[in-house]
């Protein structure tokens, strides 16, 4: 669907909810179990909603998976009591994908609402294999003899074995069964009431119920086989995939709620005689629930895409493991964290938000629960990328291209050989910030090629790649350990003067940046003006002299970023003493060659002369380096923040890190260790997701719309990834966690320590995370200052 239909979709499935008083009736539910949870069935099938994912020939509405998941978040922000996923999701998604006539005719009596059949596939705790190999449910086709009978199966079926977690319970009218025969898949409809099945509800702890079944020598007619062999076993894998994709928009749609029920909570709420959503440790813990939320919508939005462009199963249950896993792990953080936050209430059943809490309690223990879809996960995407091709790019590599038109796998295998082809071997894996004598030629390569700007428009000089372009463009260049060169030429200063910049600026200074004449740094920060930006004091006064208009800057900046290898900044200076603080700042370009300019290095924890000092005595600057309005500098300061807080939040350190990781663990033999194995399972996920969220805000940039404060979050998840991965990368080095300075890895230099010191610096730079929590608390969740 486009984003006009799935946004009248969410508004419908949220007004019906609302209309039907939903939560009301999961309260309900919750306390007198036997009201039913099926009471409201009917009306789904009037809305359609019963076969919102059956094809229109058998009455449905041919649904997308993006369409029933705008219903499923709508569902899950009203805790709805029906079986949707169970039965409009899981069963329907099975009976669609079955071309036979008895799974038809199943199919039409769902989407009429007149039967709820449910999916019996689990049958041991914690497994998310579709169907049993070797043991477990079987069944006998063609009779007590076995086997599979010629011409049909006359002698009909005998079933045996047990299922367990089936939902939903007593409500069910018959069951989907999947079962081994003769070593292959089989799917049987066994009607509730089928002489031989013995069944145990078990109540759920969102006042729903589970049943345990148990065949014994059940007989079934030969039209009970709804499919058999490998499409029964492609159906169910297929069904049970896409069900765990819904089942992940639930749990988005009920963490988003228990946020916004905490927001409110929070905003009304005083003690000590002010509102405790005032309070900065309840503020910064919102923060966090928002922002892994934010995160799982993106993961959520990707693999919908994905899913649309029709996956094989063992890709699409790799996506599915993975939005699976970040939304429930997004949604328990919410809950835990709503109901601490609500404090004594929120501890009882009187408090609405105890219904949302049990509703992901149970969501997040069905279908796999988050550890279980990170381990299938690894697994799947280890056994895709083992069998990925290694076929070498032989054809040229074009400046100019239609990247958009270009297939994924294409583009990559050209940029991979590409780097072969050109990447300095010598500058693979530099443990430290790569120095413009260092890196120069490299720069120059991609400058002759047309592609040292990957993400600038075309008119203006770059690739102008598309969003997914450029996220494969930078995991390419961080799997092969390619260096980061002195760039914020490139992604800062650049696009500001593509987006704010008059005509003679980017004549003037864009062709410059694309072949490396002009290298820039940032002069933001100063001695007493970090966080607080807006208290700098360094000072350009206007004046006019024989050679024209001029500004003369005198003050300090520190911090500055390889400002020893720049011939150009761009900076902030106060240009109206009188003015309030943010209103008499202007922005100038200056040439770090002009006389009056001192440069002074800054060495880093570890040693690497990073970070500068730079002062300015009576810096001439011609009026014409004024970027934006005289006294406008904080809006153009703002904008670039964006644009910093977004470069801050590409997946760029730690996808680079993550590389060392996995190149430390696979010399060390680390994955072998399950526990290890684990945990960079978890790290890799996060740097997946991360490239998620990015993603939707670098659209917002090619779309040359201002950058929302939320962007801040980007700034958080990426910087705090980027730490945890150099701790866990510390703490696999062992011993040689202790070493200072490089060592040799697989013939290339490796510093263990590198990327721990490095993402500790990244969660100051740019605003410190806190400060970003404070820009997200204020002005993207409106809560009290």
């Amino acid at each position: 669907m486009d984003i006009e239909s799935l946004s009248a979709m969410r508004e419908a499935a949220l007004d019906y909810f609302v209309r039907s008083r939903a939560t009301q009736r999961r309260r309900a539910l919750t306390e007198e179990p036997d009201a039913g949870e099926a009471q409201g069935w009917s009306a789904l099938a009037e809305l359609g909603w019963t076969g919102m994912l059956a094809p229109e020939a058998a009455g449905g509405l041919g649904m997308e998976l993006d369409g029933a998941a705008e219903i499923l978040r709508a569902a899950g922000e009203h805790a709805a009591p029906e079986p949707l996923l169970a039965v409009a999701g899981l069963s329907a998604l099975l009976l669609a994908r079955l071309d036979t006539p008895a799974a038809r005719a199943l199919l039409a009596e769902l989407v009429a609402g007149r039967s709820l059949p449910a999916l019996a596939w689990q049958e041991s705790a914690g497994d998310l294999s579709a169907v049993p190999l070797a043991c477990g449910c079987e069944a006998r086709v063609g009779g007590a003899g076995g086997g599979y009978a010629s011409g049909g199966h006359a002698s009909g079926v005998l079933l045996q074995g047990e299922k367990l977690m089936v939902l939903p319970g007593a409500a069910a009218s018959g069951w989907l069964v999947s079962a081994r025969g003769a070593g292959e898949a089989v799917l049987l409809w066994v009607p509730r009431g089928t002489e031989g099945v013995t069944e145990t509800l078990m109540p759920l702890v969102d006042g729903g119920q589970a049943a345990s079944l148990r065949f014994e020598q059940v007989a079934l007619p030969p039209e009970a086989v709804l499919a058999e062999g490998p499409a029964a076993q492609d159906a169910l894998r297929h069904a049970l995939a896409a069900g765990q994709i819904l089942q992940a928009a639930e749990l988005l749609g009920a963490g988003q709620a228990m946020l916004a029920q905490t927001l409110a909570y929070l905003r009304t709420r005083s003690q000590f005689g002010k509102p405790i959503g005032s309070f900065q440790a309840l503020q910064h813990r919102c923060v966090d629930m928002f922002i892994h939320l934010e995160v799982a919508q993106a993961t959520l939005g990707e693999v919908l895409a994905l899913a649309a462009q029709g996956l094989p199963a063992e890709r699409l249950e790799a996506e599915a493991s993975r939005v699976n896993a970040r939304c429930t792990a997004a949604a328990l953080q919410a809950s835990r964290t709503s109901v601490q936050l609500h404090g004594a209430i929120g501890y009882t059943q009187e408090c609405d938000l105890s219904l949302y809490y049990k509703r992901v309690l149970c969501l997040s223990a069905w279908l796999g629960n988050v550890t279980a879809h990170q381990q299938r996960h690894a697994a799947l995407t280890g056994e895709a990328e083992a069998a990925a091709s290694t076929t070498a790019w032989t054809a040229e590599f074009p400046r100019i291209a239609d990247w958009a038109a270009m297939p994924e796998a294409e583009f990559r295998r050209m940029v991979r050989g590409f780097l072969q082809q050109r990447y300095p071997q010598a500058l693979r894996y530099l443990s430290h910030r790569a120095r413009w004598r260092e890196i120069r030629d490299w720069y120059l390569t991609l400058s002759a090629q047309g592609w040292i700007a990957p993400a600038w428009p075309q008119a203006h000089g770059g690739m102008g790649l598309p969003a997914d372009k450029l996220i494969a463009w930078i995991e390419e260049l961080e799997q092969y350990g390619v260096a980061r060169a002195p760039d914020q030429g490139i992604v800062m200063i650049g696009p500001l003067l593509i987006q704010h910049g008059t005509p003679e600026h980017q004549q003037r200074f864009l062709p410059r940046i694309l072949s490396g004449e002009h290298v820039w740094c940032q002069g933001y920060s100063e001695p007493n003006a970090g966080s607080d930006l807006a208290g700098l004091r360094t000072e350009a006064v206007a004046g006019r002299d024989a050679e024209g208009e001029h500004f003369i800057v005198n003050g300090q900046k520190i911090w500055t970023t390889l400002a020893q290898d720049a011939n150009h900044i761009f900076m902030l200076v106060r240009t109206d003493k009188e003015a309030r603080k943010q209103e008499g700042i202007s922005f100038l370009l200056c040439d770090l060659r002009t006389p009056g300019v001192t440069v002074r290095p800054i060495h880093t924890l570890a040693g690497e002369p990073e970070f500068c000092e730079v002062f300015f005595d009576n810096v001439r600057v011609p009026a014409e380096n004024l970027v934006g309005k005289l006294h406008g500098g904080w809006t153009i300061a703002k904008a670039l923040l964006g644009f910093e807080r977004i470069f801050l939040g590409s997946p760029k350190q730690s996808q680079y890190a993550l590389g060392q990781l996995a190149r430390l663990a696979q010399a060390r033999r680390l994955f072998a260790d399950p526990v290890f194995a684990q945990r960079y399972a978890v790290l890799r996920l996060d740097v997946a997701d991360l490239t998620a969220a990015y993603t939707r805000f670098a659209d917002i940039v090619r779309a040359g719309k201002p950058l929302p404060a939320s962007v801040s979050l980007l700034k958080i998840w990426a910087s705090e990834t980027y730490h945890r991965i150099g701790a866990l990368l510390v703490e696999a080095g062992e011993e040689q966690g202790a070493i200072a300075g490089d060592q040799v890895l697989d013939g290339q230099s490796f510093n263990v320590l590198s990327p721990l010191i490095g993402s500790t610096a990244a969660m100051i730079y740019g605003g410190t995370n806190e400060i970003q929590r404070n820009i997200l608390a204020r002005q993207v969740l409106d809560l009290p200052v």
